[in-house]
């Protein structure tokens, strides 16, 4: 896995558990993969040393890789996700026949279950 793929995950473990961290840890991943400071500089912010630094950011890293291996919370979101972009391609389907059947009702209902899992989808988005 290259640096940038680390980053993506890593801000994504943080996202679902990094306030399970402690204040430390949760600082110095914040501040090393979301605000891109240098050990150096974190060192100064936690007045500790720069290999306090990487110490305190491995045991963040395995923290957040274990609570997922634990409770799965990305793998179910990203799963889930992906059902509901597989629900509205089945919906567009549908609303292709409603046009074939020239179904006003059928329409309707699918504009409103289009509107439901558009919201879920940009909740989802805005929570992850």
């Amino acid at each position: 896995m290259n640096m940038f793929e680390k980053v993506i995950e890593v801000g994504i473990l943080f996202d679902f558990y990094g306030k399970l961290l402690s204040e430390k840890q949760y600082t110095a991943i914040e501040l090393y993969y979301i605000h891109d400071l240098s050990l150096s500089e974190i060192g100064e912010h936690l007045n500790i040393s720069r290999q306090g630094v990487h110490d305190t950011l491995k045991r963040a890293e395995n923290k957040l890789y274990s609570y997922e291996e634990t409770l799965g919370l990305v793998k179910k979101f990203n799963e889930n996700r992906r059902k509901i972009k597989d629900i509205l391609e089945v919906v567009k389907e549908i609303e292709v026949e409603s046009r074939i059947l020239n179904s006003k009702n059928i329409k309707r209902n699918i504009e409103k279950v289009e509107e439901i899992i558009t919201d879920i989808l940009e909740i989802s988005q805005e929570g992850k």
